[in-house]
């Protein structure tokens, strides 16, 4: 036997194809197995088979886009969490360094912050692209045509790009700057118009705090250049000035007994990162010679530890008899007296005991007799 399609001629009412199409699916030819009907496998494929396909296609393509979407995310996660809980490097002795291990120890909760905070926008990325992508097929399928959808689109997003040109920069400048790790909460910037620290941070703006306790919101995209003062180590520079005939190199010895003496305290030992330096004479005019003292300490432990250390440079040179440096003329004025009242008919002589001449009366003018 042999079709009537093979000669180009159209198939039969009652046959399967011609009930059901080229490409019968699986309701359609149960049907006609069963009724060998043409209205009813036509029934059912056009009432059923096409509605199921349809909403099975949908589901299929909802379940693909979680399971995307969860494999993707708990990558994400594996990725956050091993930055987060970074180990440090040992050194080919197996030591690590002091320094290494205070940094580490204060940027850990930073770190764990920022890597959470990466793990949830890019988390909120990657779901927006799925299920952009799903709606997008869901769409295609019940028949929606995309062409004029996907330009509409496509305009809109270029319109709000010229319109919104601040608002972008600043969310990418926000993200940049999270995962480059330029600032954090708790870090003291210098963000050119403002210097404080940084209490809020988000994508679009950054909320620091100066020393005087006003409160600076920055956009992102306005920042050009950011100087982070504790991110990693600080260091504590002290500026003393000595007299100028004194000996510097005795100078030199105090000021490094008192700097070993701090260091070699418990408390301050973990502070401070390394052993203090002293630089030597930074300035020099002709009356005093400015020294210059330096330590290196955790992040944002510089402030007390230069004044305890300009405290304990002070008592060592003030117990060797080291005078302070400073002026060697003292100006002092007193207030300026009063002028004397002049006294009718004689004046108060500025000399004592002696009178002064009488002051000669005016003469009075004759009255005019009429």
């Amino acid at each position: 036997m042999f079709h009537a399609t093979s000669f180009g001629l159209v198939d039969p009412a009652g046959t399967l194809t011609g009930s059901c199409g080229d490409n019968p699916g699986v309701a359609c030819r149960l049907a006609w197995d069963f009724s060998h009907s043409t209205s009813a496998a036509q029934l059912v494929n056009v009432y059923l088979a096409g509605p199921a396909s349809r909403v099975g296609r949908i589901l299929f393509i909802i379940i693909l886009a979680l399971l995307v979407r969860t494999a993707l995310c708990r990558l994400l996660n594996r990725v956050a969490e091993r930055a987060a809980t970074a180990t440090l490097r040992v050194a080919a002795n197996g030591r690590v360094h002091k320094a290494a291990v205070a940094v580490h120890a204060a940027g850990s909760e930073r770190r764990a912050q920022r890597a959470r905070a990466l793990g949830s926008i890019l988390r909120s990325a990657i779901s927006a692209i799925v299920f952009g992508i799903a709606a997008l097929t869901i769409l295609g399928i019940l028949g929606f045509d995309l062409a004029p959808l996907l330009a509409s689109t496509t305009v809109l997003g270029v319109a709000l790009g010229f319109g919104a040109q601040n608002l972008v920069r600043d969310y990418l400048a926000g993200i940049l700057m999270l995962v480059e790790d330029h600032y954090g909460v708790g870090d003291t910037i210098n963000a050119g118009v403002a210097t404080g620290t940084v209490e809020a941070m988000t994508l679009l703006t950054t909320e620091l705090r100066d020393v005087n306790g006003v409160v600076w919101h920055i956009r992102n995209g306005t920042i050009d250049s950011v100087g982070n003062e504790s991110q990693g180590w600080s260091r504590a520079v002290i500026d003393y000035p000595v007299p100028y005939g004194e000996d510097l190199a005795r100078i030199r010895q105090l000021m490094e007994q008192a700097a070993v003496s701090l260091y070699r305290e418990r408390g301050w030992r973990k502070v401070m990162l390394e052993k203090p330096e002293v630089w030597g004479a930074q300035e020099l005019s002709s009356k005093e010679v400015t020294m210059r003292i330096v330590a290196k300490t955790a992040p944002m432990r510089q402030v007390e530890v230069a004044r305890e250390l300009r405290a304990r440079v002070k008592a060592v040179l003030d117990a060797a008899g080291v005078p302070p440096a400073g002026p060697d003329t003292i100006v002092i004025t007193r207030r300026r007296a009063r002028a004397a009242r002049p006294v009718r008919g004689r004046e108060r002589c500025p000399r004592p005991r002696r009178r002064c001449p009488r002051t000669p009366r005016r003469a009075r003018t004759p009255r005019r007799v009429r």
